[in-house]
């Protein structure tokens, strides 16, 4: 590519010196040079350290990336050719050599092309111009052992020209690395006649089988990789938009230009020189990073994860700003790079189609052989137009051409979108408040045909994030946690892809009820808005609900929505995180949380369209997010709130009539039961369980009861029951109740690996508990092996008979450093007393960590607190659990003395140290620790 110049050359390795010293040995000790390898091995070592020492020193100092591979390649170019001086001339001469004794040495693969990055591996060629001799042989050995003994990676090949042609036909990878081929050292007759043959039986009349192998190779890349430039922990050597991909395009345009540097593609009229100077831009950035990993890590590693993407931020200079941390702006910059670098690809495809025009294989359908439609030409089935002006004089067409390719369902020719890249600045304040080009772009927004792709394809070519500034602050925006998998843009994209595929039914198991309201809906317009609203004013600083909402009230009027929408729209995004986190974070069976929800919505309209924004957001977020239990939650919610709005009198019943309706389902089950039985089993359990759960699990649960009396007093059971479609497995326990029962369980479930992700605590009117724990294993499904069911048994029955201690196994098996360690969470503890009219609630936000439930609900034990329900919520590293507690009269917690107590004990069990285990093996904070020590 292009050749960074290197300066003072002699303070990383000054070959000269090197030899002179080598010579003086030789002098000194009497000791021909092969009798000399140990004292020689010593002097290389020493040569080395000193250069990368040197390269090292500059690189700290401000050198980027690019000279660090520059010189990297340099220290070891001169190391190679010093044993090649050696090993040619001293240690096996050759007096009358014959031309099979001739012998070049060629640097292929990456290190040819000249980059070597701190850790690299190097690839040598010997090249031979028959077979191979017994001198050759020995002059290899002695190069490679040595570069061996020196700590190098090296990779090496022995072969004749001949060798060399006859194996870049057959395999393309031979083929990359002989196009990226650089001389050494020995015969240059050697190498001129390696590269004239691989000119002329090559690569002439092969560059489109060529380009279409480097394209595919690319493509399963990208897939192997994850095939998003936005995942979390990028690789920036082979993930989509990293140095590959670079490389990839230098192999092309070398291979179809016949260019050595890329630069030589601005004088062939590919690239422009700003297209260049972005070129050379991202591949500095990428190099400098990968550079920063090698030195870091003290190996080759190229993947730019959680635990270093912080450190190397601030060593390239990114700062926290207000609003927005150093990290996230680094990784910003990184996804914009990655995006430059598609931009470039593309770019470079359509100047070769240009270059090498052809006709289609395939007969196109009659609509796409017409030579123009909706005022675009139409080229190989493609969008386009005749010139490049058009879009000065009208740039509404840059948007008009994505609505005719989405509502004809065609591709859109790469050079139109060089074109639409390079007459951005055309979509001005004019474009963006005329009322046509806002139709255009709602049209696009709202249409039935795959809305998702045509943004995405808008947003890789600019066009978005200009006709919308709002949106363009965002792209490539990052949170750098463990639970946002996708830059905002892109979140955004796929929430509106998501939104348009309910809309078609395409998710009718996974999400029924968001599939069937969604056309209950009165205005798409508002949903679709909402969606591409909802983060819009995130990496601003403050609250991103609160800053969307002034957002919207000025975006929505500009494209065209009706007073009454754009209220509704503000509303939807100021209010879009509201119902999960009433539906994951609180109690739906305390009346006061449906009551306080509902008077927050007010109408059936914005309920639905509050559900299916909230449906698509937690869907859109990442793999392995949504969950049938989150769905469970959001349905009941829904159902509860809706039964509110409409008087009660929603699919016909109030909530009394729901229970007798469940009751009576219940009676029909339990046929084989008497009247007086199934009275007295009904007149046991309080008004709200009966809601809790369906027909199925409260026959589960009669049943088990019912088994379980008949056992005698103090029964002990526990029973599980998988739940696939929820995602969870419902492990419910039925023992005397108990002070401390609620943290016994949970401890024995940590110890067994399983995620406590709800609970339901149901206390019996002759004291017994009936608790349901809702459980998923450590990938968030249901935990339903059965090998760690029985095992989940054995320890909550060895738990709760007092046999075994949670705590002080916990605090044995705690894990070691993870890199995700680098995700700090500030514990926080906020006491509600208005939530709930009977209830005392506390919400505990903390570093999500193995036995972190039992930890904080054996301190609520200690406080002499009794739990009435707790629902867990996980966003990453961070976890949210609450609690409805009372205190032992049954009351809210009203004391201010007693209020402030339990908030330092909860803070104290979450500090990082973790808490203090008492020797009878139970959990103390360590406030409770510090105080008895201070006593």
């Amino acid at each position: 590519m292009h050749m960074t110049a290197i300066r003072n050359k002699r303070q990383i390795i000054h070959r000269r010196a090197l030899m002179a010293d080598i010579e003086q040995q030789v002098e000194e000790t009497g000791k021909p040079v092969e009798k000399l390898r140990r004292e020689i091995l010593s002097m290389l070592k020493e040569h080395l350290a000193k250069g990368r020492e040197e390269i090292r020193k500059r690189f700290d100092a401000g050198a980027d990336g690019a000279h660090v591979v520059r010189e990297n390649c340099y220290l070891i170019d001169q190391i190679v050719r010093t044993l090649f001086d050696l090993a040619t001339t001293h240690v096996y001469p050759v007096a009358n050599p014959t031309s099979a004794d001739r012998l070049c040495l060629v640097a292929i693969g990456g290190y040819g092309r000249g980059e070597l990055a701190p850790h690299s591996d190097v690839d040598l060629l010997f090249l031979m111009p028959y077979k191979q001799t017994p001198r050759g042989e020995q002059v290899a050995e002695y190069i490679l052992y040595l570069l061996w003994d020196l700590g190098l990676k090296v990779g090496h090949a022995v072969r004749s020209v001949d060798e060399c042609i006859s194996r870049a036909r057959g395999d393309m990878t031979i083929r990359t690395s002989l196009l990226e081929s650089r001389q050494l050292c020995g015969e240059m007759v050697l190498y001129e006649d390696l590269r004239r043959r691989f000119a002329t039986d090559i690569m002439v009349g092969t560059a489109g089988e060529f380009i279409e192998a480097k394209l595919n190779e690319r493509d399963e890349r990208h897939r192997r990789m994850g095939d998003s430039r936005y995942v979390l922990e990028p690789n920036v050597k082979e993930g989509k938009g990293g140095l590959r991909d670079l490389h990839t395009l230098f192999w092309i345009a070398k291979y179809s230009y016949r260019v050595h540097n890329l630069s030589d593609l601005v004088e062939q009229k590919v690239f422009t020189a700003g297209e260049y100077r972005r070129f050379a831009k991202a591949q500095n950035f990428l190099w400098t990073v990968r550079c920063h990993l090698h030195y870091l890590a003290g190996r080759p590693e190229d993947r730019l994860t959680f635990d270093v993407q912080t450190e190397i931020g601030r060593l390239m200079g990114y700062a926290d700003r207000p609003g927005v941390r150093g990290v996230e702006r680094f990784m910003k910059h990184y996804y914009l790079v990655a995006k430059d670098v598609g931009d470039l690809t593309r770019i470079l495809c359509a100047a070769l189609e240009s270059a090498n025009q052809r006709q289609p294989k395939i007969r196109m359908p009659s609509i796409l052989m017409r030579r123009e439609i909706d005022g675009f030409r139409i080229e190989g089935g493609r969008l386009t137009l005749a010139n490049r002006h058009e879009l000065a004089e009208q740039p509404i067409k840059m948007l008009k051409l994505f609505r005719v390719a989405q509502s004809r369902e065609m591709d859109v020719h790469p050079q139109i979108l060089r074109w639409i890249t390079q007459n951005l600045k055309y979509i001005d304040d004019g474009v963006r408040e005329d009322p046509s080009a806002n139709q255009v772009f709602l049209d696009i927004l709202t249409s039935p045909k795959d809305p998702e792709a045509t943004l995405r394809h808008m947003n890789e070519a600019g066009v978005f994030g200009r006709f919308i500034p709002d949106f363009g602050r965002v792209v490539a925006q990052t949170q750098h946690d463990m639970y946002h998998v996708y830059t905002v843009d892109e979140h955004t994209i796929r929430a509106i892809g998501i939104l348009s595929g309910i809309e078609k039914g395409n998710f009718p198991d996974e999400l029924p009820l968001a599939t069937r309201i969604v056309h209950e809906v009165l205005s798409r317009r508002v949903l679709y808005m909402a969606v591409l609203l909802h983060d819009i004013a995130k990496g601003r600083g403050g609250d991103h609900s609160v800053l969307g909402e002034e957002v919207a009230r000025k975006l929505c009027p500009r494209v065209g929505l009706t007073p009454e929408e754009t209220e509704t729209v503000a509303w939807l995004v100021r209010w879009h995180l509201l119902m999960s986190a009433v539906a994951f974070k609180r109690d739906i069976e305390d009346p006061k949380t449906v009551h306080d929800f509902a008077d927050q919505v007010q109408s059936m309209e914005r309920l639905r369209l509050l559900t299916v924004l909230t449906v698509a957001d937690i869907r859109a977020v990442g793999p392995n997010v949504w969950n049938g239990w989150k769905g469970t939650l959001l349905r009941e919610l829904y159902y509860r709130a809706a039964e509110q709005l409409s008087g009660g009198h929603v699919e016909g019943l109030n909530r009394a009539g729901r229970i007798q309706a469940v009751q009576d389902k219940l009676r029909e089950r339990l046929a084989d039961w008497t009247g007086a039985a199934f009275q007295a089993h009904v007149e046991r359990m309080p008004g709200s369980y009966w809601l809790a759960h369906d027909a199925e699990v409260l026959e589960r649960h009669a049943r088990l009861v019912a088994k379980a009396d008949r056992q005698g007093p103090a029964p002990l059971v526990i029973d599980v029951a998988p739940d696939r479609f929820r995602s969870v497995a419902a492990i419910t326990v039925y023992a005397p109740d108990h002070h401390g029962l609620f943290a016994g369980v949970a401890g024995a479930m940590a110890l067994a690996g399983g995620n406590i992700v709800d609970a339901r605590i149901v206390t019996t009117t002759d004291g017994m508990a009936l608790d349901t724990f809702w459980v998923q294993d450590s990938d968030r499904s249901a935990y339903d092996d059965e090998v760690r069911v029985a095992r989940m048994r054995d320890l909550v029955g060895r738990t709760l008979s007092g046999e075994l201690r949670p705590a002080k196994a916990l605090a044995a098996r705690r894990d070691g450093p993870k890199r995700t360690d680098v995700f700090q969470v500030t514990p926080r503890v906020l006491i509600d007393n208005r939530a709930s009219n009977t209830q005392t609630v506390i919400e505990v936000t903390a570093r999500d960590r193995p036995g972190l439930l039992f930890a904080i609900t054996s301190v609520l034990s200690d406080l002499a607190l009794t739990i009435s329900s707790a629902h867990v919520a996980t966003y990453g590293e961070r976890a949210v659990d609450t609690f409805y507690v009372k205190d032992v009269f049954g009351l809210k917690i009203t004391h201010q003395g007693k209020l402030t107590r339990v908030r330092e004990e909860l803070l104290a069990a979450l500090d990082a140290a973790g808490p203090v285990i008492a020797d009878d093996g139970t959990i103390r904070s360590t406030a409770t620790a510090a105080g008895d020590a201070a006593e």
